[in-house]
């Protein structure tokens, strides 16, 4: 069992790394960083269970990198949504006023 864990959590790690190098996902794309964090945390726990600190620092720190890039890509995600949906509100505004000031005149 212990071995089977190990395999999933470097396949997850390899298949991305195999997908990005083949321009399938982008290295930014939050399906390459989830799966970059799940194969390294699980890695990392390995790791730390076997008291095998070089591989836990290689993988915790491969995880803590993933986490903090998934991060940064949602929080882009919302940002470039919201200032959309506040473009969008001032498209709409400014594009009655005109119409609102002609029926007016």
């Amino acid at each position: 069992m212990h071995q089977l864990i190990q395999l999933f959590g470097a396949l997850l790690v390899l298949a991305g790394f195999v997908l990005a190098q083949r321009v399938i996902l982008e290295a930014r794309s939050r399906v390459y960083l989830l799966v970059n964090l799940v194969g390294s945390a699980v890695l990392a726990v390995d790791a730390w269970l076997g008291a095998q600190w070089g591989f836990f620092v290689l993988e915790g720190v491969w995880a803590v990198v993933s986490a903090a890039g998934l991060v940064s890509t949602v929080r882009r995600a919302q940002t470039s949504s919201s200032s959309m949906r506040t473009e969008n509100g001032s498209r709409q505004s400014s594009s009655a006023s005109p119409s609102i000031v002609r029926r007016h005149s």
